[in-house]
């Protein structure tokens, strides 16, 4: 068995050959992997006996199930009228502007990937960002360029 076969194997013992299982597999993969491969995605549809649509479908539906390569650290920028008024396009500028890159992009050295998402539940904060499981808000460029240093430096030194 090739390492993904292995991964989907385990977590559908894990998780269960149902299709209510199919979410927590997903996300095991990209847990594993950063991102659903289409070699991923038919592997689950094989393991648990549903189609590969079906599969695709659940993955593409979620905005935090992604379906291509991704960086190291993934950028989240809430898009909501909220972190809008509140300042969302001057930190996205300062973002882009720092890591030359825009929106759906990733850097070359593959360390950063900058999307834009819906709610992060922290409108009463706003701006907001999420980098990987970690939530950013009372956003500025000068804080936005500060917390990227910072993920840079810690880069630098592994």
């Amino acid at each position: 068995m090739d390492p993904i076969q292995t991964l989907v194997k385990n977590l559908a013992e894990k998780h269960g050959r149902s299709r209510e299982s199919v979410l927590p597999i997903l996300q095991g993969v990209v847990e594993q992997e950063n991102f659903l491969s289409e070699r991923s995605m038919i592997e689950i549809a094989r393991e648990i006996d549903i189609p590969a649509a079906d599969v695709y479908g659940t993955a593409t539906f979620y905005s935090f199930l992604e379906t291509k390569p991704t960086g190291k650290f993934i950028i989240r920028v809430c898009k909501t009228i909220t972190c809008a008024m509140k300042g969302k396009n001057q930190i996205l500028f300062a973002i882009q502007d720092m890591l030359k890159i825009r929106l759906g992009e990733t850097t070359p050295d593959k360390q950063f990937t900058l999307l834009e998402t819906n709610c992060l539940g922290w409108c009463h904060k706003a701006p907001a960002m999420l980098i990987n499981d970690e939530i950013y808000t009372e956003l500025t460029p000068e804080k936005v360029r500060e917390i990227l240093s910072a993920y840079m430096k810690v880069n630098q030194n592994h």
